[in-house]
C-alpha cells in the first residue's frame, strides 16, 4: 500500500521489543521514509569506542564535546535492500550490533548534548512529513505532534530469546543468552532513569505488549492501526 497522504509515525519502547522490525515493516509498506535513531545513537557510542573516549564505564564528556563536529551520521540502501547506517562514510551497521556498544550506548545515550543535536537532526528529517521513527523518546520530545504514536514492550526474557536468534542467524556466537538478558535489563534501567528525555510513554500513545506475538503479528498489528487511521481521518 502506498498512501499519498503523509503523517508521522512514532514507534518508542524498550529495547529489542521489535520496534525497529515494525517501523521497517510499516515505512516500506506505506511508502514512507524509515529512521533509525537507535542506530543514530549507537554510532555516535562506535565513535566514542574507536577514539578512547569510553573508559571504566564513564564517558570522556569533554572531549566528546569537542569532536562531536567530527561525528557525520547517515543512512544508505545497502546491497540486501534493507538499509545501513553508516559514520563518517563508512558503513558500520554490523559494528554498532554489537554487544560492546549495546553494552555502552545508554551512557551515551543519556548525555544532554549528544541528545540535542540528535533531536535536531531527526526533526528536521520528519519536517516534511511521510516519516516511520522509532527509539526511545520520538512521541515524548522529538515528534510530538506525530498522529500516530505506539509504546511497544515485552519481557526481557522474549526481548534477549529475539536478538540471540537474531545473532546467532548472523554467525555470531561471541555471546550468550544470559550476557543478552543482562545487557536488555541494564538498558531497561538506564534508560527509564536518565535524567536526559527518560524512556516513558506517551499520555496519547498506544500501549503494545509483544510477548505474545509473533513478529508477523507485530507487523499487521501496526498495518492496521495505520488504515485505520487514514480511514477516520
Amino acid at each position: 500500500m502506498k498512501t499519498k497522504k503523509k503523517i508521522n509515525v512514532a514507534i518508542d519502547g524498550t529495547s529489542s521489543s521489535g520496534k525497529s522490525t515494525m517501523a521497517k515493516a510499516l515505512a516500506s509498506y506505506a511508502g514512507y521514509t524509515y529512521i533509525d535513531t537507535g542506530a543514530m545513537y549507537r554510532a555516535v557510542t562506535l565513535f566514542c569506542l574507536q577514539n578512547g573516549l569510553i573508559a571504566d564505564g564513564k564517558v570522556d564528556v569533554e572531549e566528546l564535546e569537542k569532536r562531536m563536529g567530527e561525528i557525520s551520521i547517515s543512512f544508505k540502501i545497502n546491497k540486501n535492500g534493507g538499509q545501513s547506517t553508516c559514520l563518517n562514510g563508512v558503513d558500520v551497521e554490523k559494528e554498532i550490533r554489537g554487544l560492546e556498544v549495546s553494552n555502552n550506548v545508554s551512557l551515551v545515550a543519556a548525555i544532554a548534548f549528544v541528545r540535542h543535536e540528535m533531536v535536531r537532526q531527526q526533526q528536521a528529517m520528519a519536517k516534511k512529513k511521510g516519516v516511520v521513527m522509532d527509539g526511545r523518546d520520538i512521541g515524548t520530545t522529538v515528534l510530538p505532534d506525530a498522529e500516530i504514536k505506539v509504546f511497544v514492550t515485552s519481557s526481557a526474557l522474549v526481548r534477549a530469546q529475539r536478538r540471540y536468534a537474531e545473532m546467532l542467524a548472523k554467525g555470531d556466537t561471541s555471546v550468550t543468552l544470559d550476557d543478552i538478558v543482562k545487557n536488555v535489563e541494564m538498558r531497561d534501567h538506564l534508560d527509564s532513569t536518565r535524567k536526559e528525555s527518560p524512556l516513558r510513554q506517551a499520555p496519547d500513545a498506544i500501549l503494545l505488549d509483544s510477548t505474545p506475538l509473533t513478529i508477523e503479528g507485530q507487523r499487521q498489528w501496526l498495518f492496521d492501526l495505520f488504515d485505520n487511521y487514514l480511514k477516520t481521518h
